[in-house]
């Protein structure tokens, strides 16, 4: 029964949640889609999965994962297999490199980017 003490949950989420009173310092490896709004530093991995920063998070971390939305502030390199999508408030101090960029008017880019596909 689902009331009972030792019953297995029943996760129910979309997506993995990094709240703005959390500030973590390491490894963050994640299974599923990730939303971050703290404070990161070290690097993210969500793999076949979807990432977004939101536009309070301050991220100094290296970023992987198959699609990347960024609201926030970002120091390190952006690698993704699918797509990048820098929103207006959008910093990124780093490299990005993936198939497919998406660069509002007012993101701002502190580095080398590498977008499309290679050439034959």
């Amino acid at each position: 029964m689902a009331n009972e003490p030792n019953a297995p949950t029943d996760e129910r989420r979309v997506v993995a949640w990094i709240g703005r009173a959390l500030r973590i310092e390491g490894r963050v490896v994640s299974n599923e889609n990730l939303t971050i709004e703290g404070q990161i530093e070290g690097t993210i991995e969500v793999g076949n999965h979807n990432l977004s920063i939101g536009p309070g998070a301050a991220v100094k971390a290296d970023l992987k994962a198959k699609t990347i939305t960024i609201s926030g502030a970002v120091t390190g390199n952006v690698a993704a297999t699918e797509g990048v999508d820098l929103r207006p408030t959008a910093s990124v101090d780093g490299d990005i490199a993936t198939p497919k960029l998406l660069m509002a008017d007012g993101a701002i880019v502190r580095g080398r980017v590498l977008a499309g596909s290679p050439r034959s």
